[in-house]
């Protein structure tokens, strides 16, 4: 119950105490956390019992300009407290038929709002972050792995130290007791948030590295610790997260990093050729099909 009243403490802006009126909204809010950020005033009205005016009033005295912009944050907020089980119900009243349709459309929902909300100042500070870094260091645990891993394939063409940090055979602190305060940690972590990650974000900062964090939103307690950050929608339709968004941002900055270093990777590329044909480390094509 405690990270209920932590929502609710996060969600209610204007830090006023709430009437009983507006205390038996809240109280659906959070029993309910998997459907009430989704539904429209006069639904949630409804369903609490009370008039469409009464759950506007509400938004306002939480310190929102309104409804729309209470359940924004509302949706951010959700899937910080969402249980695998209220993700997996979440998809329970998909039909099998819908299922491919509903998952793209919120990918490419995720994506749309992405690029709609990302700040190019943001951006374009953080390429220059990490090209100046002397080490790099790239973070993903659990579902967030795949990221990290990914991110770290491509950055080991386009830089000489990078080191991913997992949680293998060697303990992630280990792994970064050699942070230096020119070196650059990226964290990466999405709801609901790996505390290892979090963990050494606060170690690399207590060592002067710089701190980039790679998450859903501002509200993301990466963001609080990172130096900078880049947010990418992760909205789930079920108990499975949706990287989608965070991969396509990841794929952006490595192009990006990529054309700033362009001629060192290219000739770093050229090497290559030469070592992925005499070892065949790809398929060549034969009698003109691949």
């Amino acid at each position: 119950m405690q990270d209920y009243r932590d929502l609710i403490a996060t969600l209610n802006r204007s830090g006023k105490k709430l009437s009983k009126c507006h205390r038996r909204i809240t109280d659906y809010i959070v029993e309910h956390i998997d459907k009430s950020p989704s539904m429209t005033t006069s639904k949630l009205a409804s369903e609490v019992g009370v008039s469409e005016s009464t759950v506007v009033r509400f938004a306002t005295a939480m310190g929102y300009d309104g409804y729309a912009s209470m359940q924004r944050t509302l949706q951010e907020l959700a899937g910080h407290y969402l249980t695998g089980y209220q993700r997996m119900e979440m998809s329970a009243e998909l039909e099998d038929h819908e299922v491919l349709g509903a998952v793209l459309r919120r990918d490419m929902n995720n994506l749309r709002m992405t690029l709609d909300n990302i700040d190019q100042d943001v951006y374009d500070d953080i390429v220059r972050r990490i090209l100046s870094a002397h080490a790099i260091y790239i973070m993903g645990l659990r579902s967030a792995a795949p990221l990290a891993q990914f991110m770290d394939f491509y950055m080991n063409y386009i830089f000489d130290n990078v080191h991913l940090v997992s949680s293998g055979s060697t303990d992630v602190f280990e792994s970064i007791s050699k942070l230096h305060a020119d070196d650059l940690l990226i964290g990466i972590s999405f709801p609901r948030y790996s505390s290892r990650t979090l963990d050494a974000m606060s170690f690399a900062k207590r060592c002067g590295a710089q701190v980039v964090a790679i998450t859903d939103g501002p509200m993301s307690p990466l963001a609080r610790i990172a130096d900078a950050t880049l947010t990418a929608r992760t909205d789930m339709a079920s108990f499975v997260d949706s990287l989608a968004a965070p991969l396509s941002l990841i794929n952006a900055l490595l192009v990006s990093l990529g054309l700033q270093r362009k001629d060192a990777l290219s000739e770093h590329f050229q090497q290559l050729e030469s070592v992925w044909n005499t070892y065949n480390v790809y398929m060549e094509e034969e009698n003109g099909h691949a």
